[in-house]
């Protein structure tokens, strides 16, 4: 079991726990950074009551926690922005039932959120405070995955943890003719793989290949989707891994991966707007 470690970002010690084979980082020590420890927790409630901050942490929630009670953030949103507004973190937890967040108790305790989450907190410290932590928090998992002699990959290493990163990668590429929605004789013969890839890309993996012949000597068309869509991809993959465990056909899998690939792309990028509306008031603060 990995125990806790500690990062330092501009002279602030912060902790790093490890939980459910995902990092959270203790936000009451990044807020340290702002105003010192006796007002760590009033930075962090503070920011809980922004409307944008509960967007991003509903948006999360919804993307990553199939508990969390949309009806409850519902409430809280609604809420937002008023000068009576008032939400702990541990209010939040429970009446949402949130997965992103938890409070430690104890001389070493304090509220840990997942690195997603912390890192969007980060912006409220300052944007050259954020920039370090991520610098850091890459630093130590390089230095982490050295020791284990495994590769570091960049790319994979933020598809693995689902970061809300949507990047706009040029794909260099021709896309395939054909409509697999509604002609779905391929079905029948296809593996699984290319079922993800139509629902996902819109076309077989071969189709790519015959559209696209010099750069499918070296590639394949996963080497050209987006961190998004490879996040999506992967959810795809544990949702139709139960599927074939169910006994569902081909076709209701499809139709059922089709739906969760359309909602998720969509969340991603609502997430990517909502962040992008942070980053612009902090700008303009």
């Amino acid at each position: 079991m990995i125990k806790n470690r500690v990062i330092t970002v501009q002279d602030t010690p912060i902790t790093v726990a490890r939980e459910d084979f995902d990092d959270y980082i203790c936000i009451t020590d990044m807020a340290a950074a702002k105003n010192g420890d006796s007002r760590a927790a009033d930075i962090v409630k503070n920011w809980l009551r922004n409307r944008l901050t509960l967007e991003f942490l509903g948006t999360w929630e919804q993307i990553y926690n199939p508990d969390f009670k949309v009806v409850e953030f519902d409430h809280f949103k609604n809420e937002a922005g008023l000068h009576t507004f008032v939400l702990s973190v541990s209010e939040w937890i429970e009446k949402t039932n949130a997965k992103g967040m938890y409070v430690k108790r104890g001389r070493y305790g304090g509220t840990f959120a997942h690195k997603d989450i912390a890192f969007e907190f980060a912006s409220a410290i300052s944007s050259v405070f954020k920039l370090y932590l991520i610098k850091e928090f890459q630093r130590l998992k390089a230095d982490e995955n050295d020791r284990m002699k495994i590769e570091w990959d960049a790319k994979r290493f933020l598809t693995k943890n689902n970061y809300l990163i949507q990047t706009d990668a040029v794909k260099n590429y021709m896309i395939p003719n054909g409509n697999y929605h509604s002609d779905m004789q391929w079905l029948a013969y296809a593996d699984e793989a290319d079922i993800l890839n139509v629902v996902l890309f819109g076309f077989t993996a071969k189709a790519w290949r015959d559209a696209n012949p010099e750069l499918a000597k070296k590639n394949n068309v996963r080497d050209f989707a987006t961190i998004s869509e490879l996040t999506v991809l992967s959810n795809l993959e544990t949702h139709n891994a139960q599927m074939i465990r169910e006994g569902k056909e081909k076709k209701e899998r499809f139709e059922i991966l089709d739906e969760i690939a359309k909602y998720q792309l969509n969340i991603l990028k609502e997430a990517e707007r909502v962040k992008e509306q942070i980053e612009d008031m902090q700008e303009n603060q």
